[in-house]
């Protein structure tokens, strides 16, 4: 269809928007099949990889563009002593065993990208950085936790298996890799290819009655 000739129906583009739907495969790798993963198979995965991951996750919304999120992905045996004193306990093992673990962070002064993430107003580099620093935090927070949802969907659209975490000291950790204190540490996320025989069993979900309302 030429869109400089004629102007699209509705029906024309919700039938295209239609065409974007993706297929039961495509469901089963990204969340009916996709499991949290609690041990990894000894195969390494190539840095183009995570990379690809995290130029797709980069095309997923923010306010206002505004990208805080930030990967640091340690797979080398002295990385991976650096970051060993932060793991939990019950989390360490393994992160050690994990091709790689990237710890997903946020960068505190995301605005002074506004000027080349949002061109149309480059005055919001300005005016966020006259902003209080807790709401500052809370702004990069709240996207950067966006950014790490379309993180993990991507990684398992290429066939990685991901297993995030929240049982790490994040101020050990932010002191370790993030010492100047711009940038501070949210989730860690153990990535490769998971053993399919160390997976829990899957636990309960609620049931959309419970926890949605349509208006």
């Amino acid at each position: 269809m030429n869109y400089s000739e004629t102007a699209p129906t509705v029906e024309q583009i919700v039938a295209l928007k239609q065409q974007r739907v993706v297929d039961e495969h495509a469901l089963r790798s990204l969340f009916l099949e996709a499991r949290t993963a609690n041990g990894f198979l000894d195969a390494p995965v190539p840095r183009e990889l995570f990379e690809r991951a995290v130029e797709i996750a980069e095309i997923g919304p923010t306010s206002a563009n505004s990208l805080p999120g930030r990967y640091v992905f340690v797979q080398s045996p002295e990385a991976k002593e650096r970051l060993k004193p932060c793991v939990g306990p019950s989390n360490l093992a393994k992160t050690m065993a994990a091709p790689a673990t990237v710890i997903f962070a946020t960068d505190l002064k995301f605005y002074e990208n506004f000027p080349r993430t949002f061109p149309t107003r480059p005055e919001m580099r300005e005016r966020m950085a006259a902003d209080p620093l807790e709401k500052v935090r809370e702004f990069a927070r709240d996207n950067s936790l966006l950014q790490m949802g379309y993180f993990i969907l991507a990684c398992r659209a290429l066939g990685l298996d991901c297993g995030p975490m929240a049982g790490f000291d994040r101020a050990k950790t932010d002191a370790e890799f993030f010492p100047d204190g711009r940038v501070i540490s949210i989730f860690l996320i153990n990535l490769g290819y998971g053993d399919d025989t160390k997976y829990f069993p899957r636990l309960p979900r609620l049931e959309t009655a419970e926890i949605a309302t349509f208006l």
